[in-house]
């Protein structure tokens, strides 16, 4: 007797794909297995990109995505034309998923994150305004420069910003900044992406960045303080202004 046909699943029930924050934390973990059970030490080279590709079933992508956040981590370095080498010895426990909020609203997720960026920054602007090295300052200018004359091209800069923002990060040469920056990075780069379809999100902030820098150069936290939590309010209040307060963004 020929068994009657199954049922379709309901859309709800179907199979979708892996989503790509899972997929990252999966190669996350297995990496990290690897250099454990492995004992690999410090100085060692880790198995290439395709290998992991291969070995791990996941697209270039993510093997790369992977290795960035291990060396914002400061677990790896990758040398140009020679591979990707462990700096430190990891477990598996020791490597973190990025954290996520559970908020339907994007200006309520902005706003939780804003309270955790507000701590760092200012901490981190006055860390760097304290240590940073005329080898520092000279990138922080770098990164400020490209972010004004994107600014000025396009009227908003969003990757360039969050780069001069990750430089100052740098020149706290205090690496949990970054480490703890990688923890957030999904729910932080909202900040620099357009949020609510608006170029002019936090435009008004654009000339306190270059006043932060002069801080930073002149040595003086206080100042870099200051100039942090100014950006940080135009931040907010825009968040406010700009963002409905009733339905789900995505």
């Amino acid at each position: 007797m020929v068994p009657p046909p199954a049922s379709p699943l309901p859309a709800s029930a179907a199979l979708q794909p892996l989503p790509s924050a899972d997929r990252i934390a999966a190669v996350s973990a297995a990496l990290a297995a690897f250099i454990a059970e492995g004992a690999l030490q410090p100085g060692d080279r880790l198995p290439t990109e395709r290998e992991l590709m291969a070995r791990l079933a996941v697209g270039r992508s993510t093997v790369r995505e992977v290795i960035r956040q291990f060396q914002a981590r400061g677990l790896v370095e990758t040398r140009k034309g020679s591979g990707t080498y462990l700096l430190r010895a990891i477990t598996p426990g020791a490597v973190h998923v990025s954290l996520t909020i559970d908020a339907g609203l994007l200006r309520d997720r902005l706003l939780q994150t804003l309270e955790i960026r507000r701590g760092l920054e200012v901490a981190a602007s006055e860390a760097a305004a304290r240590r940073a090295t005329p080898a520092d300052l000279a990138v922080l200018e770098e990164k400020l420069v490209a972010m004004e004359r994107v600014h000025l091209d396009q009227g908003t800069a969003g990757p360039e910003d969050l780069q001069f923002h990750l430089a100052i990060y740098d020149a706290t040469h205090n690496p949990l900044f970054r480490q703890l920056l990688e923890q957030f990075r999904e729910t932080f780069e909202h900040f620099f992406d357009k949020p609510f379809d608006r170029p002019d999100f936090a435009r008004r902030s654009f000339a306190l960045h270059r006043e932060l820098f002069d801080a930073i150069r002149a040595g003086d936290p206080e100042a870099a303080r200051l100039k942090t939590l100014g950006i940080l309010a135009i931040v907010e209040e825009d968040i406010q202004a700009m963002s409905p307060t009733t339905g789900t963004a995505p």
